[in-house]
């Protein structure tokens, strides 16, 4: 489930990066012309929305077994009218059959959601013992959207749960057969920069990191991301009372910050291997990204060297190869709960 707002500009911004500055563009600008084309930009939406949504699905599903915090694994992508600037609402409650403040917005193909019949544009009214008409939210915020999440997220974990909804007008009922997951949301940020963060409960990445980085590439970025909040990195940087932010990279900052970020790259190629994807992304990626960014968050003080990161990720790699056991568990799993000490150099594979 995602929380961000749709503006206007966060149209513009996924028609830059996905029709390629076309000139749709052109069109959202001139109100004369927005009404007819805002369909192709929900639909670019909704396509970007849920390939986001289709990547948390297979690493939180996949990986529930390294999770100590667990919730009810739906496959469901949904959205609030809320969400939508007041320019866009009227167009995107007639585009997406909104009958309810709250619908599906998509459906991960052979997930429990798309098994029980429910679809894309179907308006929901009940998850379980959670009225979502009940739940309010204010326009143009993500209140709503969030109380609902975090509602379905307390649900037990691996039990039926009844969902009613409407559909082109008609009420229908299914019966949805959750899987564990790990808890965590997973948003795709339009934005015009290579931003990816975790902050313990959810994993953000930008529209233009997925763009450009195609494939199982950008499914390694977001592991990297997941495992933060696997390992509750964020918790146990707070508890050593570190600076976020520009000051991350100096002072008694840098060890804490290098030792969760080679954490993570660890941590990641597990969660890879489990779900499906080929770890070697993971290489794979920093190969591209890192000689082309060198100046970025993710080759400053805080963060080891790209070459001595593919080095580490490609030694784990082996080892998991030669490991018969499934799913593939790292030993950092049983150090989470541990305060952090600094030690990155020990995890860290030079480079020759």
């Amino acid at each position: 489930m995602r929380k961000r707002k749709i503006t206007v500009s966060a149209v513009r911004r996924i028609a830059l990066h996905i029709l390629g500055g076309c000139a749709l563009l052109g069109a959202i600008a001139s109100p004369a012309k927005a009404a007819s084309d805002d369909s192709a930009l929900f639909e670019q939406l909704r396509a970007s929305d849920l390939e986001m949504a289709t990547i948390g699905w297979r690493l939180a599903s996949s990986n529930a077994p390294l999770c100590d915090i667990l919730e009810p694994g739906l496959g469901l992508q949904v959205h609030t009218l809320d969400q939508f600037a007041p320019q866009l609402r009227d167009s995107a409650q007639r585009h997406f059959k909104f009958a309810t403040a709250v619908a599906v917005e998509g459906v991960v193909a052979g997930s429990p959601a798309a098994q029980a019949g429910l679809r894309a544009d179907d308006s929901l009214v009940r998850i379980g013992p959670i009225d979502i008409t009940a739940i309010a939210g204010k326009p143009g915020t993500t209140q709503r959207l969030v109380a609902v999440q975090l509602a379905v997220a307390k649900l037990p974990p691996a039990e039926p749960i009844e969902i009613q909804a409407i559909r082109d007008g008609t009420p229908l009922t299914v019966t949805v057969r959750s899987v564990p997951a790990c808890r965590s949301r997973f948003e795709l940020e339009l934005a015009d920069d290579f931003g990816a963060s975790a902050d313990g409960s959810m994993v953000q990445v930008s529209s233009k990191l997925v763009e450009t980085y195609r494939g199982d590439r950008a499914v390694a970025a977001i592991a990297h991301e997941f495992s933060h909040n696997i390992l509750h990195h964020r918790a146990r940087l707070e508890a050593r009372g570190v600076t976020f932010g520009m000051l991350s990279g100096f002072g008694g900052n840098v060890k804490y910050f290098r030792q969760t970020e080679i954490q993570a790259d660890i941590l990641s190629v597990y969660l890879l291997t489990n779900a499906g994807y080929d770890p070697k992304a993971a290489p794979d990626f920093w190969r591209d990204f890192g000689p082309n960014h060198a100046g970025s968050i993710f080759n400053s003080r805080s963060h080891p060297h790209w070459r001595d990161r593919i080095a580490t990720l490609e030694a784990e790699i082996t080892r998991i190869q030669a490991d018969p056991a499934r799913p593939h568990v790292s030993k950092l799993i049983a150090e989470r709960d541990q305060p952090l000490d600094g030690d990155w150099q020990s995890l860290l594979v030079r480079h020759r």
